[in-house]
């Protein structure tokens, strides 16, 4: 079996690719004010579809070597990563020390979930 395709990196990876769905979908209207909410939701649904197709093959193949509670936890990281890139190069807001700070106390939390 191929590095990439394994239980153990392919829910990683469809993660990620989930969570660039995930954050378009809630946050990329924002930048398309004057677009009538009706649409903005609609949109954002059609994307989040998308997304729920990464994100649920991403948590069945890694339950059979992950806990739930590591799923959630690495979701989570993943989409605080996702959402910092997507934040400074997509909405061009700065990401200050106090999210970094956040951030890092959140990444220390989830190294918890993973000493085991």
């Amino acid at each position: 079996m191929s590095f990439l395709l394994s239980p153990k990196v392919l829910p990683v990876l469809l993660l990620v690719a989930s969570n660039v769905f995930m954050t378009l979908a809630w946050y990329g209207h924002l930048k398309f004010k004057t677009a009538p909410l009706y649409v903005a939701v609609f949109a954002s649904w059609m994307i989040a579809f998308v997304e729920y197709w990464l994100a649920v093959p991403a948590n069945r193949i890694g339950h059979s070597v992950y806990s739930a509670a590591e799923l959630k936890t690495m979701q989570e990281v993943i989409t605080l990563v996702v959402f910092a890139v997507f934040s400074v190069l997509y909405l061009k807001e700065a990401i200050t020390w106090n999210h970094l700070a956040g951030f890092a106390l959140i990444a220390g939390g989830a190294a918890l979930i993973f000493k085991g």
